[in-house]
């Protein structure tokens, strides 16, 4: 079901990017919407990735990880970053996912030391925090590029 907004309630950038992020908050994640979920997929990872980093990541996706796989998980949001053109951070959940999900569970399940975890944490967030929030910017081309496939536009 897409949702619908009034035409003048979109006229500018921050407009769209402001009911894009609406839309996703009242999508029930994963939808029949293919544009609905990759849209969640990204804007929750920048979401995380922006308020505590990696950590912050693992925890709000546990759930979704656990039952699609980390591997499927890295393969999803790596494929719609890249697609995207969030290429950069791309690399980085692909030289750091897997690790990070096995560190992740490891430290839950008291089989290793918090330093260990939070080593690999502070240098994935530190190649993220590199790239200069970048990733703002792909994605409100994103979001203004796609959110017709989110929102019907009443006159």
């Amino acid at each position: 079901m897409k949702y619908k907004m009034k035409k003048e309630d979109l006229l500018t950038d921050d407009d769209i990017w402001n009911a894009v992020i609406q839309v996703m908050s009242e999508y029930d994640f994963p939808t029949e919407n293919k544009v609905a979920n990759e849209t969640y997929v990204v804007f929750n990872y920048y979401s995380a990735l922006e308020s505590g980093g990696h950590e912050s990541l693992l925890n709000w996706f546990s759930s979704y990880i656990e039952e699609v796989g980390i591997l499927n998980y890295i393969k999803e949001l790596t494929f719609i970053l890249e697609k995207i053109g969030a290429e950069d951070y791309a690399e980085i959940e692909k030289k750091y996912g897997e690790e990070l999900w096995r560190l992740f569970q490891a430290l839950e399940s008291d089989e290793i030391e918090e330093d260990e975890f939070y080593d690999v944490i502070e240098e994935s967030d530190r190649k993220y925090e590199n790239l200069n929030g970048k990733l703002v910017e792909i994605l409100e081309r994103y979001f203004v590029k796609t959110y017709t496939d989110l929102i019907d536009i009443e006159e």
